[in-house]
């Protein structure tokens, strides 16, 4: 598994890269050869973050931890990954579905104690969607309280939505059609 490490705000010393690698790389056993993990730390005010995200097959697996120290960090995110491939591999399973990626057979099967619920939709909901600017569409969400809101771009009439982020920003997700 090839581990890329790169720092945002923060400089990435030779034993955090080193650190990093080992910890991820202990989840190697779970994919293939090519499997390619990117790992991006950064620092904001006293919160050491890690960021992890390993592409799998047209989807992602992706991983965020926030502590006081980037080592504690590091373990958590880790562990972390390592319970969302065991809930990964069991929806997988029980609709019968294969990745290349992926190694199963490395992957230990859920404890009943860990009690996995497969989600499932339990509510379908219609709204006419109006045409409106990014900035209104900002402005109806904040007075719904909600955080996110879908609507009809008005430049480009396509559906977009507008979501809160965690740090009080805006997301738009402007999405691509192939």
């Amino acid at each position: 598994m090839k581990v890329i490490v790169s720092g945002r705000n923060v400089e990435v010393t030779d034993a955090l890269r080193n650190s990093v690698e080992a910890k991820i790389s202990k989840l190697e056993k779970y994919f293939n050869r090519d499997a390619e993990a990117q790992a991006t730390l950064s620092v904001e005010k006293q919160r050491q973050i890690i960021e992890v995200t390993i592409p799998i097959d047209g989807s992602l697996l992706r991983a965020e931890e926030a502590t006081d120290d980037m080592y504690t960090s590091i373990d958590k995110v880790v562990d972390k990954l390592s319970r969302q491939l065991r809930k990964h591999k069991t929806k997988l399973e029980n609709r019968n579905i294969k990745f290349e990626t992926i190694r199963f057979e490395n992957i230990p099967a859920l404890k009943e104690d860990e009690g996995f619920i497969e989600p499932k939709i339990v509510k379908t909901k219609r709204f006419a969607i109006k045409p409106m600017s990014s900035e209104e569409a900002v402005l109806q969400m904040e007075l719904i309280g909600h955080n996110f809101f879908v609507y009809a771009n008005s430049d480009t009439d396509e559906v977009n939505v507008v979501y809160k982020r965690k740090d009080g920003n805006y997301g738009l997700i402007e999405p691509e059609f192939e």
